[in-house]
């Protein structure tokens, strides 16, 4: 039992009034004190002198304890090993996969079917997008969200998510799924009760009377859709006022200010624990604290939340992770691992946004200049934190690359957006890309990109022309980008059918609900048929899913590729040739990559200064032999390197 005299008093005052509901859980106690300050402090600076505060505080230690209470014993068995190994998730070991449950198995019982797939490939970590019941199309891709305590009808049920969390568990598998913060459909209770008249409920949203603030708001705020969902305010007449929109006209953004929407959300991730996921993808959280005069992202209170939200979970059901979906600048991206007076208290991953960007970058120019400044003056992962890296997903790519990164390697950064939404777009002389612009903004002049990483690295029009040379080469380029997103530290991510070379979908448009969303072309269904070729070493999906499982065994024994490695880019002596070290419990790691279509020679010097060796081993993830020539290791087109020392 917990010896509630050693607590402090004002811990133990509060653990007193739970001691009856967690049926003498020591290791409750235990959590209890050490996470209550992480827990009480933020929560008391944003809402101390909120009148509603004290009955929600209370009803927030409640909704804890009876979370912990009702966790079954293999549950519990999982916190406990989660506590000792905290870095599951960081490990070699850890590889990830992304799909959507309908496209990959038409239902969440279809998913259960094809486990066997996707342990054949090697993953352990499944991550489904959204699921929960959101409204009728148009829905922003599931993630406006009507109900967070159900599944999407059309693909089953929360008893149904169970047991496929349950299958997963047993395989030695994690299951990720999303769950959006910053805001609801309109469609969701809350909302409709707030239309009803509620005006409690109408707490829960940033509304307002007349155009006033919005306006005022409005000179700082950036637009996330300007094409199909201008401004960041809809006039709902229902309400007689208008709703802060920050995505689409739907999407009814919450009011953090209120603490009844914090601990509303606090039991809606609750509630996901007790169903058995292991990781929770955070959405839209930059968005959730508004400040004018600001682009209200990244407010010092969103990091405040974040705390509070970990040190729940963290009490609860400790074996359940965060995974932050920040796509923010460098400068602002670190934080959300936890960074200052946050460090350790935040997310236990984040997506490297960043790495994505510049691996496409440094594909489309052939140089590595840019890729190797801004990677290099990333700042520090915090401990007990890591990214998660990958080539694509299932959202567009934005060309977040800042004036003074560009302009550090003698770059204009507008002018290299240009180029890269042009290159992608295949309307750059000599592109191999077949993607698509999305979202341009006329105001700004920029514009982001859709496409499958097939159809950006050229494989639709490599095989439409029956070009060997150009497939190969195609190939090569997915697996180039595969291979630093495996080495560079962090948990990699697989996009499904990325394995296969699944290119965009020729139908994404047929469907109305999707016609004004052009990122429905790199969403297609799985194609079972191409993957039944996965094993014929001669087709395309056999070269891709070969390629990709020497990646991950090679990953598996490279102990320098830990999220928690210390490392850098280094200058190769040829700006066509990435270089990036890695270190872990004296164990390094060196990569070098060619991002190019033509041979490329590195120093054999740049390599013994840093006690790398050359063997067969390092060939093995490329599945090209390395080239000595004379004083010079040969990379052929795209070829990739691991070095150990």
């Amino acid at each position: 039992m917990q010896n509630v005299h050693a607590m402090r008093p004002e811990v133990r005052a509060e653990y007193e009034r739970l001691r009856g509901r967690i049926d003498g859980d020591a290791a409750f106690g235990v959590r209890f004190e050490r996470f209550f300050t992480e827990l009480r402090d933020p929560l008391f600076a944003l809402y101390g002198t909120d009148e509603r505060f004290p009955a929600q505080w209370a009803a927030l230690l409640d909704a804890i304890a009876r979370t912990a209470a009702q966790r079954p014993e293999e549950l519990r068995v999982l916190d406990h090993e989660r506590e000792i190994t905290a870095d599951w998730l960081h490990r070699e070991q850890a590889v990830g996969y992304v799909a959507y449950t309908d496209r990959f198995g038409g239902t969440i019982q279809g998913v259960r079917e094809r486990l066997g797939y996707l342990r054949e490939l090697g993953v352990g970590y499944l991550h489904l997008m959204p699921l929960l019941q959101a409204r009728p199309e148009p829905n922003d891709g599931g993630y406006a969200v009507a109900d967070y305590a159900a599944v999407e009808a059309a693909l089953g049920t929360m008893d149904d998510l169970r047991a496929l969390a349950a299958d997963l568990r047993a395989a030695g598998m994690a299951l990720c799924i999303d769950v959006v913060l910053n805001h609801t459909a309109r469609e969701h209770p809350w909302a409709q009760a707030a239309i009803a008249g509620d005006a409690r409920m109408r707490a829960f949203y940033r509304t307002f009377p007349d155009r006033t603030e919005p306006d005022a708001y409005e000179r700082t705020l950036p637009e996330v859709f300007p094409d199909i969902a201008p401004g960041n305010f809809t006039w709902v007449p229902e309400l007689d006022r208008w709703v802060w929109t920050t995505f689409n006209a739907y999407q009814w953004d919450l009011d953090y200010t209120n603490p009844e929407v914090f601990v509303a959300m606090a039991e809606v991730v609750l509630g996901l624990a007790a169903a058995g996921i292991d990781v929770l993808r955070l959405d839209a959280v930059p968005f959730m604290w508004k400040r004018v005069g600001t682009n209200c992202q990244n407010q010092p209170e969103v990091h405040d939340l974040l705390q509070a939200l970990r040190a729940v979970m963290r009490i609860a059901a400790p074996g359940v992770a965060f995974k932050a979906e920040a796509i923010v600048s460098p400068g602002d991206l670190v934080a959300y691992l936890g960074a200052g007076r946050h460090e350790g208290k935040e997310c236990d991953l984040a997506y490297h946004n960043v790495l994505m960007v510049l691996l496409w970058s440094a594909l489309a120019s052939g140089r590595v200049a840019l890729l190797s400044h801004t990677l290099g003056a990333m700042p520090r992962v915090p401990r007990n934190a890591g990214w998660v890296t990958y080539v694509r997903c299932h959202d567009d790519i934005g060309w977040a690359i800042t004036e003074e990164d560009a302009a550090a390697v003698g770059e204009d950064g507008f002018l290299h957006r240009r180029f890269l939404a042009d290159f992608y777009a295949g309307e750059f002389p000599g592109s191999f890309a077949r993607g698509a612009r999305f979202q341009s903004n006329p105001r700004t002049g920029d514009a982001r990109t859709s496409g499958t990483a097939a159809s950006l690295c050229g494989l639709g029009q490599a095989l439409a022309s029956g070009d060997a040379v150009a497939v190969d080469l195609a190939l090569r380029r997915m697996l180039l980008l595969y291979a630093i997103a495996f080495a560079h530290g962090g948990l990699p991510l697989i996009y499904m059918g990325d394995e296969l070379g699944l290119r965009n979908d020729p139908a994404w448009a047929d469907d109305p609900a999707h016609r004004d969303d052009n990122r429905w072309m790199h969403r297609p269904p799985m194609d079972w048929e191409a993957a039944a070729r996965r094993n014929d070493p001669a087709s395309v999906e056999g070269r891709l899913w070969a390629g990709l499982r020497r990646l991950i065994a090679a990953r598996r024994a490279t102990r320098a590729v830990h999220a928690q490695t210390t490392g850098d880019p280094f200058p190769t002596g040829n700006d066509h040739v990435f270089g990036l070290e890695r270190r872990r419990a004296g164990e390094r790691l060196i990569v070098l990559a060619n991002f190019t279509s033509a041979p490329q020679r590195v120093h054999l010097g740049v390599l013994h200064g840093r006690g790398a060796r050359l063997d067969a081993a390092a060939a093995v993830p490329d599945g090209r032999d390395l080239r000595v020539e004379g004083e010079f290791l040969a990379l052929q087109p795209y070829q990739f390197a691991w070095l150990s020392d």
